[in-house]
C-alpha cells in the first residue's frame, strides 16, 4: 500500500508565535506528530497559505472576522495572515523546507481568491493545484493528514480528497482547531463520512497503515 503524508498549512501564522495573525491554540505543538506521519509514509506533501497584503478579505481587527463577503471566491473576512516575507508565512520549526517535500502547494496568492483546501486554488474547485493529479500519478492508496487549522483548511482538504475517491486518515495529534466548536463540528462531520478514519494516537495511526 502506497502511503502519503500531507502537512496542510503548518505555518507560524497559525500559531501563538504570530499572535496578530490567526493563532490556533496549540498550533505550534504539532511538528512531532507530523513527522510521525511522514515516518510511516512513502511520500510527503505539503501546502502553505501565501496571501497578498492587499487581499479583498483583509480586515484590521479580529472582531471584524468571519463576516460574509460578496466575492465568489472569498467568502469571509479574515485578519491579514501568512504574507510572504513575514514570520507568519514560514514553516514551523522542525519541518522540511518546501523544496524538500515530494510535492508542495502555495495557495491563496491572488487578492480575490481565498481557498481553504489545498487541492484547488478556488472555493468553487475548478482550478486544481495539482495535488489530485500527483496522487493519482503516484498510485497513492492512503493519505495521512494533519496541519492547521483542523476546522478550516484541514477539514476542507480532507473533504476534497474524499470527493476524489482517496482513503484518508486524519491524525488528531498532528492537527489543532481554531475553535472548540469548530473542532467538535469537524469531528462529527468526519466520523459520519465514508473512507475517512480518525487516529487518536500513534498506535492507531500505525495500525491503519498496516491494513
Amino acid at each position: 500500500m502506497k502511503i502519503v503524508s500531507f502537512d496542510v498549512d503548518a505555518q507560524k501564522g497559525f500559531t501563538p508565535i504570530c499572535p496578530e495573525e490567526l493563532p490556533v491554540p496549540g498550533g505550534g505543538e504539532i511538528v512531532p506528530a507530523l513527522n510521525e506521519m511522514a515516518d510511516l509514509a512513502d511520500l510527503r506533501i505539503g501546502s502553505k497559505d501565501a496571501h497578498p497584503r492587499n487581499a479583498v478579505w483583509v480586515v484590521e481587527k479580529s472582531e471584524e472576522m468571519l463576516a460574509p463577503l460578496d466575492y465568489p471566491e472569498a467568502d469571509l473576512t479574515w485578519v491579514r495572515h501568512c504574507v510572504p516575507g513575514t514570520d507568519g508565512f514560514e514553516q514551523l520549526e522542525g519541518l522540511p523546507e518546501p523544496n524538500q517535500y515530494d510535492y508542495f502547494v502555495w495557495k491563496g496568492m491572488e487578492p480575490d481568491l481565498h481557498p481553504y483546501g489545498a487541492c484547488y486554488h478556488d472555493i468553487s474547485e475548478h482550478l486544481s493545484t495539482g495535488v489530485i493529479e500527483f496522487l493519482r500519478a503516484e498510485r497513492v492508496e492512503l493519505i495521512l493528514v494533519g496541519g492547521l487549522a483542523f476546522d478550516f483548511c484541514v477539514k476542507t482538504t480532507i473533504l476534497q480528497l474524499l470527493k476524489n475517491d482517496f482513503e484518508v486518515v486524519v491524525y488528531l495529534p498532528a492537527t489543532r482547531a481554531l475553535t472548540k466548536e469548530g473542532e467538535s463540528e469537524t469531528r462529527v462531520l468526519l466520523e459520519q463520512a465514508e473512507n475517512v478514519s480518525i487516529a487518536h494516537n500513534y498506535q492507531e495511526l500505525a495500525a491503519f497503515c498496516r491494513k
